[in-house]
């Protein structure tokens, strides 16, 4: 049996997340920026970033607007499955994996399919 207190941290941390992509689709990145450690790492299919710094450099010059389809918890990982546009390219059907470390994002892995990306 699940006892209270899970739920509660699979839903503070969904919720976490979820208000970090929300902040990212309001081009709010001072926002978005305090949501994660410093030591937060990416990796997804086009490259890696090691350090909170250097993904948000780059998060202005891509303009990404996610658009949640799903989201679940278990424990401190969340999952969101989305539609996700990099500027002005066809929306791509995208699974990011968040790792949650003392009320901060510690990792985000994304997976999707980056050829309408990488086509002229």
């Amino acid at each position: 049996m699940t006892n209270i207190s899970d739920i509660e941290i699979r839903r503070d941390a969904e919720q976490l997340v979820l208000d970090l992509l929300s902040a990212i689709n309001e081009k709010d990145f001072a926002t978005a920026r305090e949501f994660v450690w410093d030591n937060f790492t990416f990796e997804g299919v086009l490259g890696r970033r090691d350090g909170a710094d250097a993904y948000f450099a780059d998060l202005p010059g891509m303009n990404m607007n996610y658009s949640v389809l799903q989201s679940f918890a278990r424990g401190l990982d969340v999952c969101v499955l989305s539609n996700l546009r990099i500027g002005d390219k066809k929306e791509i059907f995208c699974c990011s994996w968040y790792k949650l470390r003392q009320g901060k994002i510690a990792s985000l892995r994304v997976l999707f399919d980056p050829r309408p990306l990488l086509a002229n």
